[in-house]
């Protein structure tokens, strides 16, 4: 009886480990670290990040955003916020920049912005 139970406990695990490696999405993360200017208000923060929402309702391409962070780490670049977009494709995020949705949020992001970097994720 141990041993048959044993036996279907490691198959369970082992089943649960392909079941998690087969799980490689084809989307794109796009990672965006920021820190805000030092006159940038918190509403104006607030609506900069609200408009990341806006763009996503608008942009086709653009499946996922996080907007919450939950822990920012940096160092000295003292990056404030943590903010990342899913897009469906690498040709989704291609075509987003640049697009008339792109150039509607930095309308109100490019002035508040003070520093950011962008990491870009998918699988093969």
């Amino acid at each position: 009886m141990k041993k048959l139970l044993f036996t279907l406990t490691l198959l369970a695990t082992l089943t649960g480990v392909q079941a998690f490696a087969a799980n490689k999405p084809k989307t794109v993360i796009h990672v965006i670290n920021v820190r805000f200017k030092p006159e940038a208000s918190k509403a104006d923060i607030a609506k900069g990040i609200a408009a990341i929402e806006t763009v996503a309702g608008k942009y086709k391409g653009i499946k996922n955003v996080w907007l919450d962070p939950i822990t920012v780490q940096g160092g000295d670049s003292k990056f404030t916020h943590v903010l990342v977009m899913e897009f469906e494709s690498p040709e989704a995020l291609k075509k987003y920049t640049d697009s008339p949705e792109q150039k509607e949020w930095y309308k109100v992001w490019l002035p508040i912005r003070d520093l950011s970097n962008t990491h870009d994720v998918t699988n093969k």
